[in-house]
């Protein structure tokens, strides 16, 4: 398995909704996430409640396109770029549309670290 396949196999579960499967397979446990410039929240079970709060405000998901992806390194120690467009249904029943890209460090075949940039129209 090359470095991009399994890139690509992680954006293949995000596209089809099962981003909690994806923390588990690809996610390494002391992983820390980022969301711009807040504080990092630590730990892999820590980041898997954050995006189950997240995806509690999702009433209805629409598409993930993803726009561009890059990948240096290896598996081992590699880094990925991936930039996506998201469009859901909040619970509100708003429809929202977001553009972010992430940068993902990888250590032995898991994310180690990773962080997403995006606009918060602030």
């Amino acid at each position: 398995m090359t470095f991009r396949n399994e890139v690509d196999n992680l954006l293949e579960h995000i596209k089809t909704g099962k981003i909690l499967e994806a923390m588990d397979r690809f996610y390494a446990d002391d992983l820390t996430m980022q969301e711009n410039r807040q504080p990092p929240t630590k730990g892999k079970s820590a980041n898997i409640e954050r995006e189950k709060q997240f995806l509690a405000q999702v009433k209805e998901w629409k598409s993930t396109e993803i726009l561009a992806v890059a990948t240096e390194g290896s598996l081992d120690d590699g880094v990925s770029f991936v930039e996506y467009a998201f469009e859901f249904i909040n619970t509100a029943g708003q429809p929202v549309r977001y553009e972010q890209a992430s940068v993902q460090r990888w250590n032995r075949g898991r994310i180690v670290s990773e962080r997403f940039y995006y606009d918060t129209g602030a």
